[in-house]
């Protein structure tokens, strides 16, 4: 579906908006990756139809892990997207995701330096996608959690991340609770 309205989309475009030269296609892995890639191209043929100009293309990599479903990095004109929230929630990515993350290029390319999510962005997000300036997402984070270990304080347990156990088992860091400022252990398995 929407592979199609990119095709027809990109077909009925006017030569002007293609004078900057296409990239190479991006490896994708799976038809929810290869479906990003089209919503990029479609996102940026929307852009320059609003902007009256063409522009260049980024970089997409499906390798962001953790909780983000995408950055932007404006200085090197790359997308990067998370693979496991993508496969789950492959409309919010295509509607709402990708045009959030070029609006951050958009925003570098047209203005420069700015807030992450400031007028400038915002003003973009409205005008060219007609979508609302969110700055964060609402899906389900569950698959993409970090594990956690259980810790021992004076309280009760508190869950500590795999990294800060790594860095207690080295001897490199110790931890204290929030609440009673005790010294964090290893909760006995």
């Amino acid at each position: 579906m929407l592979s199609q309205l990119f095709r027809s989309l990109k077909s009925a475009s006017t030569s002007e908006y293609h004078q900057v030269s296409e990239p190479q296609p991006q490896p994708a892995d799976s038809e929810a990756q290869l479906a990003v890639l089209d919503a990029v191209e479609l996102c940026y043929l929307k852009a320059e139809a609003a902007l009256g100009h063409a522009l260049k293309r980024p970089s997409v990599s499906f390798a962001l892990r953790g909780r983000s479903a995408g950055t932007a990095h404006p200085t090197e004109n790359r997308l990067r997207l998370n693979p496991v929230l993508l496969e789950q929630n492959l409309h919010t990515f295509t509607h709402e995701v990708v045009p959030h993350e070029i609006c951050h290029l958009l925003c570098f390319q047209l203005h420069g330096k700015t807030r992450p999510h400031g007028k400038e962005w915002q003003s973009l997000m409205r005008r060219i996608y007609g979508l609302a300036p969110r700055t964060t997402h609402s899906m389900d984070i569950s698959s993409v959690k970090p594990r956690t270990l259980p810790y021992q304080c004076g309280c009760g347990v508190v869950e500590l991340s795999i990294r800060r156990h790594n860095k207690v088992m080295r001897g490199q860091a110790k931890y204290q609770c929030r609440r009673c400022g005790q010294l964090l252990s290893p909760q006995p398995s």
